[in-house]
């Protein structure tokens, strides 16, 4: 191998290296009125106030749970997005590693639009990892899978109930890589997909992603770890 070629290939794998991972996560809000949940309290199951909202505003919401974090820095925060399903986007920015993570929350009532859309997003080949938070809409109905060809094989995480189940084979179908699903009926706290990332973010397993995920299902619901692996597909 020539001197220039071996510069040129360490060039090449330092470029990759410092590559910016871009990492997009669909929130769908918990609401009572218009899906198929096990009703919550009123003002955390309003599909239309993300800032009060289960599965964005509270505790364990990706707003909140991210915000508090020392692993990611908000950068923007938008309430007008554009598009009436979408009620709140937030940029971050990890604090050691070079990526960047963009969540959108989605009116509780236009939760299969949210799931469209992840997927839409999963084949644009525009990011290396794709997230769902939610109810699981497929539950309550059929969707269309994304007629677009996919652009490259990007992960996926799908935090809501029974996602192996529901997702695995459309996954497949849509060249995604399903890196953390779920098979039990579960809480989607956005602590589960906080620890996983810190694991992808060092090209962890999937196994690590998992166990990752149910350390910190064990810690918030104060169950044993070995239940809490339960809760999670065994993808490896």
């Amino acid at each position: 191998m020539t001197k220039a070629i071996c510069i040129a290939l360490l060039f090449s794998l330092t470029t990759l290296s410092w590559a910016e991972r871009k990492i997009a996560v669909f929130v769908g809000l918990c609401d009572n009125a218009t899906q198929s949940i096990a009703k919550v309290g009123a003002k955390i199951g309003d599909g239309n106030k993300p800032d009060d909202n289960l599965y964005w505003g509270c505790s364990d919401g990706l707003k909140s749970y991210f915000k508090r974090s020392d692993k990611w820095k908000l950068e923007k925060r938008e309430t007008k997005t554009g598009d009436e399903r979408i009620l709140e986007r937030l940029t971050f920015r990890h604090t050691t590693k070079n990526a960047t993570l963009t969540a959108e929350a989605w009116r509780g009532s236009d939760l299969h639009d949210c799931l469209a859309a992840f997927e839409a997003a999963t084949v644009s080949g525009k990011h290396d990892l794709t997230a769902f938070i939610g109810h699981n809409a497929l539950m309550d109905g059929e969707l269309a899978l994304p007629t677009t060809k996919p652009h490259k094989e990007t992960d996926a995480i799908i935090l809501c109930c029974m996602s192996q189940r529901f997702f695995e084979k459309r996954m497949a179908k849509i060249g995604a890589i399903p890196v953390l699903l779920t098979s039990q009926l579960m809480y989607p706290g956005s602590f589960l997909l906080h620890d996983a990332l810190e694991k992808w973010l060092k090209d962890g397993s999937r196994k690590e992603l998992r166990e990752a995920a149910a350390a910190a299902y064990a810690r918030n619901q104060k169950i044993k770890l070995s239940a809490a692996r339960g809760v999670f597909a065994e993808l490896d």
